[in-house]
């Protein structure tokens, strides 16, 4: 285990690099394709409600999704960090809505509905670092998004498990330990790969 630990730090450091590196512009077009491709995805535009999060830095744009989710009277849903790493949720009203909170992160400002609330998401968008073709999902280490995984298992629900990501962070393998949950699809500028479903592992290109 302490193998993969180090492994995943390496490998988070090396596409955390290669992120900082992307020019702004870069990081606004992509986004844009982003939210077109995602609003194609039959598990968005089925959904009623969709949890999400909100991008910040150079992580691959979420909020030209948000709104259009939105706009489409889709339910979204946003994280909110407590302090033992677990996640509540508020509903998404606008980016007016949106404050800053710890680790440069942006929450929705109204009521808190609880870490229950994902449970009712018929999708849900997690941020990630890389996936592999397995869809292993490799996150930033914190944690936050395991217990998210973990509750919608032991529930028994089953939203669709969708990561944005940018070309390079589909990857052949990243480390992976016993508790990683695959997930269903992999959106990124360049292409849609899903890894469930009739089109499993399957790319349809742009």
């Amino acid at each position: 285990m302490s193998g993969d630990l180090s492994g995943k730090s390496a490998v988070r450091r090396e596409l955390l690099n290669a992120r900082s590196l992307l020019p702004p512009e870069d990081v606004q077009r992509a986004a844009e394709v982003l939210a077109r491709l995602a609003l194609d995805l039959p598990e968005l535009a089925e959904a009623g409600t969709v949890a999400a999060y909100v991008s910040v830095g150079r992580e691959p744009g979420t909020r030209e999704l948000l709104d259009a989710l939105r706009a489409r009277g889709v339910r979204v849903l946003l994280p909110v960090l407590l302090a033992d790493n677990d996640l509540d949720w508020g509903v998404y009203e606008g980016a007016e809505h949106l404050v800053r909170a710890g680790r440069g992160l942006l929450e929705p400002d109204g009521a808190r509905l609880g870490v229950g609330a994902v449970l009712d998401a018929d999708a849900v968008l997690l941020p990630g670092l890389a996936v592999d073709t397995r869809g292993v999902r490799l996150g930033r280490g914190g944690g936050s998004y395991d217990r998210v995984l973990a509750r919608l298992s032991g529930a028994g629900a089953d939203p669709a498990l969708v990561v944005l990501l940018y070309a390079n962070e589909v990857v052949a393998r990243v480390p992976s330990e016993p508790h990683d949950h695959p997930v269903d699809a992999v959106v990124t500028p360049e292409t849609v790969r899903r890894f469930t479903g009739p089109t499993d592992s399957k790319d349809s290109t742009e």
